[in-house]
């Protein structure tokens, strides 16, 4: 929703020693140990961004998309085939989409019609969105060390809004198809992708995300859902916290998925948004949310290329700390 979430650093530690953390009802065997909250405080200093552009500085790893990235990107489009990544929008109100659109026609005369959207939760789980720096908050300070205060509900995000990606984001997408590596139509709720999962598609696919690109994760929430209906939100696969090092060593740009943040939660893990904070906070790397990754898996899979052009452009909503958009691959 459209809410700040304050994840303190000391209350992080507080709450793993009283063993607070809630478990998500699907999930795995802890087969493997979970991040700790000693680690994600540590990470919170070794991993960070903060400073690399400079003290005032708005974009983060949008920086390393620079005008040879974005030729790089274009030369990708070979047939000029394009495929929306956005899920459609809906006004009904359901388990995995509590704050639907409010749609309505307000105009119809005989030569003029008109009708109004209105988005109540931005940040929600049933629109696909592209999150700005002014979205969340580490011990009262966003992005680069901006302080909570440039955000408030009387004015907005006074820093670090929408309007910093108002010319777009043009770069080279890469897909990583985790349901395709393991030969599944879908993982499950409570599965975690880990570094290793990421290098083995690299290895089927023969592409990479690297610096300035935009990696796309699929884990199939929308597969599964045409195949069993909706459930609750908070259950989903989704990236393990240690891919935390790995994503600040491959120096992407830009981040997407289908569901936010991490959602399987083992035992003593810590808190499910905590990945989503990190990665939007600390490393700089802004985040294209519940995004619609189907059509773009069939395309990419038809053509057996995982690489492609990838445009994102928000409204210029001035003060916002999130836009909805309407993502598009094009080979």
């Amino acid at each position: 929703m459209n809410r700040v979430i304050l994840y303190g650093s000391v209350l992080l530690v507080a709450a793993a020693l009283a063993g607070k953390f809630s478990v998500s009802k699907a999930q795995i065997a802890p087969s493997r140990a979970v991040v700790t909250a000693a680690e994600y405080l540590r990470w919170q200093t070794e991993l960070s961004n903060w400073g690399r552009w400079g003290k005032d500085d708005e974009l983060g790893t949008l920086n390393l998309i620079t005008p040879a990235k974005r030729k790089q990107a274009a030369a990708l489009v070979k047939e000029g085939f394009s495929v929306s990544l956005a899920r459609d929008a809906s006004k009904s109100k359901e388990i995995d989409n509590p704050c639907p659109i409010e749609w309505a026609m307000y105009m119809d005369t005989p030569g003029m019609v008109m009708d109004r959207v209105a988005y109540p939760c931005i940040h929600g789980p049933g629109t696909t969105h592209l999150d700005s720096f002014a979205h969340v908050f580490f011990d009262g300070k966003m992005w680069n060390g901006y302080p909570k205060s440039l955000v408030t509900k009387e004015a907005g995000a006074t820093k670090s809004s929408i309007l910093t990606m108002k010319n777009g984001i043009v770069t080279r997408g890469v897909l990583y198809d985790i349901p395709k590596l393991k030969g599944l139509p879908y993982l499950e709720p409570g599965t975690r992708i880990f570094p290793e999962d990421l290098e083995a598609w690299e290895k089927k696919s023969g592409v990479k995300a690297g610096p300035g690109d935009a990696l796309l994760l699929r884990w199939g929430k929308w597969a599964r859902r045409a195949k069993v209906g909706p459930w609750a939100n908070d259950e989903a696969a989704g990236f393990d916290n240690s891919v935390m090092p790995w994503l600040k060593k491959r120096d992407i740009a830009l981040l997407g998925w289908e569901t936010a943040g991490y959602a399987p939660q083992p035992p003593g893990d810590i808190p499910k948004a905590s990945l989503h904070n990190f990665v939007l906070e600390i490393l700089g790397v802004h985040i294209l949310d519940r995004a619609d990754f189907e059509a773009l898996s069939e395309a990419a899979a038809a053509r057996n290329r995982w690489e492609f052009m990838l445009t994102v452009a928000p409204l210029p909503i001035p003060n916002g700390t999130g836009s909805p958009v309407n993502p598009l691959a094009v080979f």
